[in-house]
């Protein structure tokens, strides 16, 4: 029995898209992932628009401004927070009006919080990474203001299934002490593997929703990710490489998001050949075609925002195809 949110060979986008129209976009994720569709991120639109500015929007108390280095705390909201706020209103009415009748899963993106740490200067110009305090007060911020984004989301759209991404391409650096500091001169300390689970279970807690962690860098660690509450792991295939920790992750329930095509203009291969590493690695684990059709959604490695827009729709129509040699190989 299925117990993901989402049906048999399902497809869909890891969060940004080219392009700076989210009423157009909104309607080509609807058309091109119909299982299960996404909030476009468009930051072609500009500062606000981006991964870490979008979600620096949602934060409860807390307040940014972007400066020459990039997002720093701010002591009152300014143009910067209006805009992102802004934007993101829009994106939310726009979904409201196109996707109200959506009744299956639907997924959103934000930033965890050890990648916004990661990104965010403090209003010393560090790194809130750096910070501990500033880390706690962030993740308590971020996760007040997430778990109204679901509940906005799931208020507009109160026939769909609301899954939430939180995006974490840092937490490899977080927890190797690769994290350069601002100057770039040094590197910050190693978080803890105990300290980075339990900010990322606070996040996921709070929202009460169907959790995947995106991380698109080597190094993932499943069983932090699995420890502190996900219910799915969004990872680019080619990179994988702890084959007994997917082994174990399967085992223990938790859903894959396999990015298999990559998030820029590329020449694309036959989709079964796209898949097949995906296909061989779950049959070197002892894992069954119909356990990979039920527990894997099919991506692009990351997101789209640097593709040509015809390059975009040609990888999730490519996504889809490879997904069929999934369901068929199931069904056999």
């Amino acid at each position: 029995m299925n117990e993901f949110p989402w049906g048999e060979g399902s497809v869909t986008g890891v969060g940004s898209y080219p392009g700076e129209d989210p009423a157009e976009t909104v309607r080509i994720l609807l058309d091109d992932l119909p299982d299960l569709p996404h909030l476009p991120e468009l930051p072609a639109r500009g500062p606000g628009a981006d991964m870490i500015g979008r979600t620096a929007g949602l934060l409860v108390d807390l307040f940014v401004g972007l400066q020459p280095s990039g997002w720093r705390f701010a002591d009152h909201p300014g143009r910067d927070t209006s805009r992102a706020r802004g934007h993101l209103a829009q994106d939310l009415d726009t979904l409201e009006e196109l996707a109200a009748d959506v009744e299956g899963p639907i997924k959103i993106q934000v930033a965890g919080p050890w990648t916004l740490a990661a990104s965010i200067e403090t209003r010393s110009g560090e790194r809130a990474l750096a910070d501990a305090g500033a880390v706690r007060d962030l993740t308590s911020s971020l996760a007040e203001g997430v778990a109204a984004h679901v509940a906005d989301v799931r208020r507009r759209l109160p026939r769909a299934t609301v899954l939430l991404q939180l995006d974490e391409p840092s937490l490899p650096g977080v927890l190797a002490g690769t994290v350069p500091t601002a100057s770039g001169f040094s590197r910050i300390r190693t978080i803890e593997a105990h300290l980075a689970e339990d900010h990322l279970r606070r996040v996921i807690e709070r929202a009460e929703a169907f959790t995947i962690v995106h991380c698109c860098a080597p190094r993932v660690p499943y069983g932090l990710l699995r420890a502190a509450g996900a219910k799915a792991v969004s990872v680019d295939a080619s990179l994988i490489r702890d084959e007994e920790a997917i082994g174990e992750a399967v085992e223990a329930g938790t859903g894959f998001l396999m990015g298999i095509v990559p998030g820029r203009d590329a020449r694309l291969k036959a989709p079964a050949t796209s898949v097949a590493s995906v296909r061989e690695l779950w049959r070197r684990l002892g894992f069954s075609p119909r356990s990979l059709a039920e527990s894997v959604v099919l991506t692009p490695a990351c997101g789209l925002a640097g593709a040509t827009p015809s390059y975009a729709r040609a990888a999730l129509r490519h996504c889809r195809e490879a997904a069929d040699v999934i369901r068929e190989a199931a069904e056999d």
